[in-house]
C-alpha cells in the first residue's frame, strides 16, 4: 500500500474530550453500512460510470493522440479554458509535473500550461495580449457546453486569433472537449467552435465535472505534461478495490472516513480541514474543496471544507485551529520527506544558532513539522486523521483522488443527499446570465 490511513487520533479514547466518542463513531459506521452496500450495488450494476474508470483503457489512445497534437509543431503554450470541475482535476494532476509550484512552475520548459479557471477580464486580456498566439494551443472544456465563463473566454479567444491574422489556423490551434451533441438540445460550445472546424474530444456523459478528474478532462492536461495517466487510473483502482471488498465500513478507508465525517458533523464539528504537507498537494486541496462542498452541502446538511498547505499554513492558521472554536475535523496528509534535500552544513547551522540543523535536510524538517502538527492537534483535543503517502507519484495521487471521491459519495448517501447534483449552483448561473442581459452589475 502506498497510502496509509490512521483515524486513531480523531477518537476520544486517544485524545480525550475533544475526540469523537465511541458511541457516535459506531452510530456513524452503522449509517454508512447501507451506503457502502449501495455503492457496491452501483458498481455491480454499472450505475456509476466513475466506478468503471479505473479498469478502462480504451479511451487512453485518444488522450495520447490529443496530447501529441497539442504539443507538436512548435507549441510553446497550452491554454485550458474551463472552470470548477473542468479545471481543478487537471490542475491537480499537472502539479505532478510542477504546474503551479512556487518558483519552480515559472521555470517549466515548454510547452507551458495555463489554466484560465477564474473569469477575470484584466487577467484574460493580458494573457491573450502577451501569448505568442502562433505557437499557442487552446482547449475549451465544458461538459454541457453551456458554461458562460468558458463561452466568453472562447469568443474572446476567437476574436483575438482572427485579429492576429490566424483565423485560417483556428482548427489547428483550438480543441474542444464537451458532451456529444444530442437531438433537440443545444450545445453552445460545439455550436460556436465546430463552425470553425475545431475538433472535439467527447466528454464522458456519465461523469459530472467535479468527478471528472479520471476522464479525459483531467487526463488530457496531465498527458500534455508527460504524466503516466494509466498509472493514475491504476492507483484509483486500489482505493476502489478496498471499498468494494470491505465486509464492514471499518474495513475500507473510504467508508471509515465517511463515518468519521458523519460523526464529526453530528457532533457539531461543522468545518473539515484538509492540510497536505507538499507543494504538489495544493491544487489537490482546492479540488477536494469543490468536491466536498458541491456534493454534500444540500438540504441543510454538509460541513464547510477548508484547504490548507503545510508547513506554510502553520504560520497563518494554526493559532485559530488550536485555540479557536472546537468545531473542526482535521485531515493531515504527510509525504515521505525524510532525507530529501542536501544535508545542512555544520558551521552554517552553528552560525544560525541552530546546531540541531547540522546534517539534517529540509525534507527532515518538513517531515518533523507534519508529524508535530498531527501530534499538536491531538494534544490539544482536536480530532485529526493522518494520511501518509510513501511517494507522491501517479499511482498515489490516483489512489487519493478515488479515496476522496468515494468518501464523498458514501457520506452523501449516509446523509440522505444526492452527491451528484448541484441545484444551488445552477440557480446562480441562470441569474448571472439574466443580469448580464439586463446590464446589471457593479
Amino acid at each position: 500500500m502506498a497510502v496509509h490511513h490512521s483515524l486513531d487520533l480523531a477518537m476520544e479514547a486517544m485524545i480525550g474530550a475533544g475526540g469523537i466518542p465511541p458511541a457516535e463513531f459506531d452510530a456513524a459506521l452503522a449509517a454508512v453500512a447501507p451506503a457502502l452496500e449501495r455503492l457496491k450495488d452501483d458498481a455491480a450494476q454499472h450505475r456509476l460510470a466513475l466506478l468503471d474508470l479505473p479498469a478502462e483503457t480504451r479511451d487512453l489512445p485518444a488522450v495520447a493522440a490529443a496530447a501529441a497534437r497539442l504539443t507538436g509543431a512548435g507549441a510553446t503554450d497550452i491554454v485550458l479554458l474551463g472552470t470548477g470541475g473542468s479545471s481543478l482535476g487537471g490542475q491537480t494532476l499537472a502539479q505532478l509535473r510542477d504546474y503551479g509550484v512556487p518558483g519552480l512552475g515559472a521555470l517549466a520548459a515548454p510547452p507551458r500550461v495555463h489554466f484560465m479557471d477564474n473569469l477575470d477580464p484584466r487577467t484574460y486580456a493580458a494573457v491573450l495580449r502577451r501569448l505568442p498566439l502562433h505557437a499557442t494551443r487552446f482547449v475549451a472544456i465544458s461538459k454541457s457546453g453551456g458554461t458562460g465563463e468558458t463561452l466568453m473566454q472562447c469568443i474572446a479567444m476567437l476574436e483575438t486569433l482572427q485579429r492576429a491574422g490566424l483565423g485560417p489556423r483556428i482548427p489547428e490551434l483550438v480543441m474542444g472537449l464537451s458532451e456529444p451533441s444530442k437531438p433537440g438540445k443545444v450545445n453552445a460550445l460545439r455550436a460556436l467552435l465546430e463552425g470553425f472546424g475545431v475538433p472535439f474530444l467527447d466528454h464522458h456523459t456519465g461523469v459530472g465535472g467535479r468527478y471528472s478528474v479520471l476522464t479525459n478532462v483531467g487526463l488530457l492536461p496531465a498527458a500534455v505534461l508527460g504524466v503516466d495517466v494509466g498509472a493514475i487510473r491504476a492507483g484509483a483502482g486500489v482505493s476502489l478495490k478496498a471499498a468494494l471488498a470491505a465486509v464492514r465500513p471499518a474495513d475500507a478507508p473510504a467508508a471509515a472516513g465517511a463515518a468519521l465525517n458523519l460523526a464529526a458533523a453530528r457532533g457539531g464539528r461543522n468545518i473539515a480541514v484538509l492540510m497536505g504537507y507538499a507543494d504538489r498537494l495544493e491544487r489537490f486541496a482546492r479540488w477536494w474543496v469543490q468536491l466536498w462542498a458541491e456534493s454534500i452541502g444540500k438540504d441543510g446538511h454538509g460541513t464547510q471544507p477548508v484547504g490548507a498547505l503545510g508547513p506554510v499554513d502553520q504560520h497563518s492558521q494554526q493559532q485559530l485551529y488550536l485555540a479557536g472554536p472546537r468545531d473542526k475535523l482535521f485531515t493531515v496528509i504527510t509525504v515521505a520527506n525524510r532525507g530529501v534535500g542536501t544535508p545542512l552544513d555544520a558551521d552554517l547551522s552553528a552560525k544560525a544558532h541552530e546546531p540541531g540543523f547540522n546534517g539534517r535536510t529540509i525534507g527532515d524538517f518538513v517531515a518533523a513539522q507534519g508529524l508535530a502538527m498531527v501530534d499538536t492537534f491531538a494534544r490539544n483535543g482536536r480530532p485529526v486523521r493522518r494520511i501518509h503517502v510513501d511517494a507522491l507519484d501517479e499511482a498515489t495521487i490516483g489512489e487519493l483522488l478515488m479515496h476522496f471521491m468515494l468518501e464523498t459519495i458514501l457520506t452523501g448517501y449516509a446523509m440522505g443527499v444526492d452527491p451528484f447534483d448541484q441545484p444551488a449552483v445552477e440557480e446562480a448561473k441562470l441569474l448571472a446570465k439574466a443580469y448580464l442581459t439586463d446590464g446589471k452589475g457593479a
